[in-house]
This record gives C-alpha cells, sequence and structure tokens, in this order.
C-alpha cells in the first residue's frame, strides 16, 4: 500500500485518514481501534472534530449491518499510534502518514495557488471563443484530464506530483488557445501541444 492511499481528502480541503485503513496497517480488528477512538473521544476532540461515518458493511460480513469508522486529521492519527505498542508496524506507519500528510498539504497549496487560478485562466480564454458554449469548456477538461491519465473526478484527490502536472497541462492548452479563431481551432491547437506531455502511444483524439 503506498503512503498516498491513506490520505483521504475532504469536502473542505482537509487530509484525513481512514481509521479503517489504519487498522488494516497494523493487521487488527477495525473495532477494536473504533472503539478506542470512542473510548477516548475527549482526547482525540482536543485536536479538532471527529468525523464519525457508517459505512456500507464489509463484503462476506454477516447480518449485513452498517460498518461505523472515523476519518482522523493528522494529529488525531499520531495520537491514535501514540495509544498503540511502539511495533515495527507501527514505526512503519508512522513513517508512511508522515509522508502521506506531507505530500496532501502540498497537493492541496498546489490546488488554491496554482490549480484554480489556472483552471480559471484556461475556461477565461475560452470564454472569449465561445461565450455560450458549454462543451468547449466540457472538452477541454476532458483534453486535460486525458494528457494527465486522470478520470473526471480525480483531480480534487490527486497527489502532490500528479497535481503539478495538471498545473503544467492547463497552462499549455490555455497557452495554446491564445489567439485562436474559434473553439474549434482552439481545441485542436491544445490538443497538439499537450501530446508533447504523453508517450507516442497514447493518442489524444
Amino acid at each position: 500500500m503506498s503512503h498516498q492511499s491513506l490520505i483521504h481528502i475532504q469536502v473542505k480541503a482537509e487530509p484525513r485518514i481512514d481509521s479503517r485503513l489504519i487498522a488494516d496497517s497494523l493487521g487488527i480488528k477495525h473495532q477494536n481501534t473504533y472503539e478506542l477512538i470512542k473510548d477516548y473521544k475527549s482526547d482525540f476532540e482536543q485536536l479538532g472534530v471527529i468525523r464519525f461515518q457508517t459505512g456500507k458493511p464489509p463484503k462476506g460480513s454477516a447480518g449485513g449491518r452498517p460498518e461505523h469508522y472515523a476519518m482522523l486529521n493528522e494529529d488525531q492519527a499520531y495520537l491514535l499510534l501514540t495509544y498503540s505498542r511502539n511495533t515495527a508496524k507501527v514505526r512503519a506507519l508512522k513513517v508512511k502518514l508522515v509522508q502521506a500528510f506531507r505530500d496532501a498539504r502540498k497537493a492541496l497549496e498546489t490546488h488554491q495557488t496554482e490549480y484554480l487560478p489556472g483552471y480559471h485562466a484556461m475556461h477565461d480564454e475560452l470564454a472569449n471563443l465561445d461565450a455560450h458554449s458549454r462543451h468547449i469548456h466540457m472538452n477541454f477538461n476532458k483534453l486535460v484530464n486525458k494528457a494527465v491519465g486522470i478520470g473526471a473526478r480525480e483531480r480534487s484527490a490527486l497527489p502532490f506530483p500528479h497535481k503539478s502536472m495538471l498545473v503544467a497541462a492547463q497552462f499549455i492548452a490555455a497557452s495554446a488557445a491564445h489567439g485562436a479563431s474559434n473553439g474549434k481551432e482552439a481545441y485542436q491547437r491544445a490538443k497538439v501541444a499537450l501530446q508533447a506531455l504523453i508517450p507516442p502511444a497514447i493518442q489524444l483524439v
């Protein structure tokens, strides 16, 4: 499991980790981890609001009862590990968490200071060409996503290196579109420019 896979970015742009993933990484039952969080709830709440969640029943579980878990912020995750024995697994997970939360902070900073301004700049450029067309905006988003190798709903959770690629792709697309006479020409220009970012075996359409 890569350290990035431990991090879940919430709606309010705060990195959090699923308590089930912590338990899984430590090789212990999640119910024990969840009960520990509940028992020491007041300790965890000193470090921020605990986001308790209810999910679908685990596959193969008897009775089909919903599963309860917690999404912990960085400090809460470290606190949870201090309540565990300092075994090799715990120490290894601490290192992964440090790396994962660091990358998440970088991704969030990039999102706010580089991605959003670049996103708006690209679409402002397109609005000058086809002010009444939604399709050109949607097509540019799809083109940029394909160049970076992501799906339509994966932008917000991208780790730091991929977020930087997305920022670069938007800048290239916007620069290519500048000076085009219409949306179709802008799209063709962007497609040619973005093709340089990806392997020749992958063709943008």
